[in-house]
């Protein structure tokens, strides 16, 4: 089956940390995508953290929309008690394709101490796949109810519930963006890192996904299985399936999420090789919620850098939280090769 072969090895999920977390020229990085041509600079930190204590990690247990049993990480400040602190922030973190929770974790460091806000990153559950979820309407339900289940799991953790966010990147951000959309009076804020907005494009592009002569003794044409996964996943192709396909597009919800009014940060990457044509992905997301709200609060950064190599506490994490209020606003700094657009600065309106 597809999904053992891409991911039995562990090399996926090694490759996915060495993406966004280990140096660009890392050797997964250039095994995934044939060449390093993408530079980090708009993405490196330049701007050192404090010392602080690792989070402290507690796994949960929660049942997905299907009734399987999946699991979440949830990351608390170091030394946090609940007796003597203040409700927390909370952040949904769905991860990226291909890895769970516990590997998602690891982009955030020593963040939530440092921020004093919490952290769940659910394994997921798609309609038919683990780790593959792509958005699947079951998916976006289960991460409605992660306030609830880190609730009910731990009932000593106190959740500030009018500060919950969303962050994520790649498919963790296509979710990010579908949760905001369908739940937009459960979140303050959100972020979205080099996220797929239509997933019919994505597939489309799945076979341009640059694979070099190890990555194909490794994977075999690993495009084409991407496509297999998906059609899997989503009952067929967007030719076949074209609803499920719009259903699982944050593009088809732009209208939702620009009346939000919820603040939302959408980065991405003009070089990305995973996400390709990312002009007419977060671009045209971007752009449509222009049109559709010119007083919407979206903030676009564009860049250079490897596909979600933004996202970590060692790159611009700081300043993505810093602009939802979880972090000082020290962070928010320009950089070189970073553009930042924001189209209205006029107080926007709840549709």
């Amino acid at each position: 089956m597809a999904t053992t072969h891409l991911t039995r090895t562990g090399l996926l999920r090694a490759c996915f940390l060495a993406a966004v977390i280990a140096t660009p020229s890392g050797t997964c990085a250039s095994i995934a995508s044939g060449s390093a041509t993408a530079t980090a600079s708009a993405a490196e930190n330049t701007q050192v953290l404090p010392l602080a204590a690792p989070p402290r990690q507690l796994d949960i247990v929660y049942r997905a929309h299907d009734g399987r049993a999946r699991h979440a990480l949830v990351l608390l400040p170091r030394g946090y008690r609940a007796d003597n602190a203040s409700p927390l922030p909370l952040v949904i973190s769905p991860h990226g394709r291909g890895v769970d929770g516990a590997l998602n974790a690891r982009l955030w460091g020593t963040l939530p101490t440092i921020g004093r806000f919490a952290v769940v990153n659910p394994d997921g559950e798609g309609r038919r796949l683990k780790l593959h979820s792509w958005g699947a309407p079951g998916q976006i339900r289960d991460l409605a109810r992660m306030p609830a289940i880190v609730q009910a799991a731990l009932p000593w953790v106190q959740i500030d519930h009018s500060r919950v966010y969303a962050v994520g990147g790649s498919m963790g951000g296509q979710e990010t963006l579908l949760l905001l959309a369908r739940y937009p009076r459960l979140l303050a804020g959100a972020v979205a890192v080099d996220p797929v907005a239509d997933f019919a494009r994505q597939y489309r592009n799945f076979p341009l996904l640059a694979c070099n002569g190890r990555c194909r003794t490794l994977w075999g044409n690993f495009g084409l299985d991407m496509q297999k996964l998906a059609r899997r996943e989503f009952g067929g192709t967007p030719s076949t399936a074209p609803l499920a396909y719009a259903d699982r597009s944050p593009l088809t919800y732009a209208a939702a999420i620009a009346d939000s009014c919820v603040p939302l940060q959408l980065w991405w990457t003009r070089v990305d090789q995973i996400v390709r044509q990312s002009d007419l992905q977060s671009g045209a997301m971007f752009r449509a919620l222009q049109k559709r709200n010119p007083q919407a609060t979206v903030d676009a950064y564009i860049g250079s850098w490897i596909h979600t190599h933004a996202l970590s506490y060692r790159t611009r994490l700081p300043m993505m939280l810093a602009g939802l209020g979880l972090m000082p606003e020290t962070y928010i700094v320009a950089h070189r090769g970073l553009e930042h657009e924001r189209p209205s600065q006029v107080a926007c309106t709840r549709g």
